[in-house]
């Protein structure tokens, strides 16, 4: 009986040290959540063509405080880049999560949002250390990312149509 107590008290301890003393609760905060519905003007999706780039870009309306999105480029038969994204509200921030080719994701934190207008910001990341959505009245949603790289400053923009 001693040995199942001491078990019994090692793994607890243990699950304490782990769950930062969450064990059996759920965290129940107070904070309310950003609102992502700001942010239903991004939803649908989206296609457009550069050059011989076929891109089309998908974004699910906001709901359980995240909005997923999938991009995609083709060039003839062959995928050339896809990316997955995710916007996600929590108690700290609304943060654009970028997974480029399934690679970890990358957080942006909200820097800006107003109308049809929406800046994520990460300045410690290598490029882009930011990403800007807007949305024009003729209803082209553009992106583009900015940053410094080798010391430049470097842009890149598309634009797609609601299909």
């Amino acid at each position: 009986m001693r040995i199942l107590n001491a078990t019994l008290v090692t793994v607890l301890i243990f699950a304490f040290t782990i769950f930062g003393g969450r064990l059996g609760a759920q965290e129940n905060s107070t904070k309310p959540l950003p609102d992502l519905s700001s942010l239903s003007w991004m939803a649908g999706t989206w296609t457009g063509v550069q050059g011989n780039v076929e891109m089309e870009e998908h974004w699910l309306p906001a709901k359980g405080n995240m909005m997923l999105g999938l991009h995609r480029d083709v060039v003839g038969p062959k995928t050339v880049m896809f990316e997955y994204l995710r916007i996600e509200a929590t108690a700290d921030a609304i943060t654009y999560w970028a997974s480029p080719k399934g690679r970890p994701a990358t957080p942006f934190r909200l820097k800006e949002s107003g109308g049809n207008r929406v800046v994520f910001e990460n300045p410690e990341h290598d490029f882009p250390q930011r990403i800007i959505y807007w949305l024009d009245k003729d209803g082209t949603l553009h992106a583009k990312i900015e940053g410094t790289q080798n010391g430049k400053v470097v842009a890149e923009e598309w634009a797609w149509r609601k299909k």
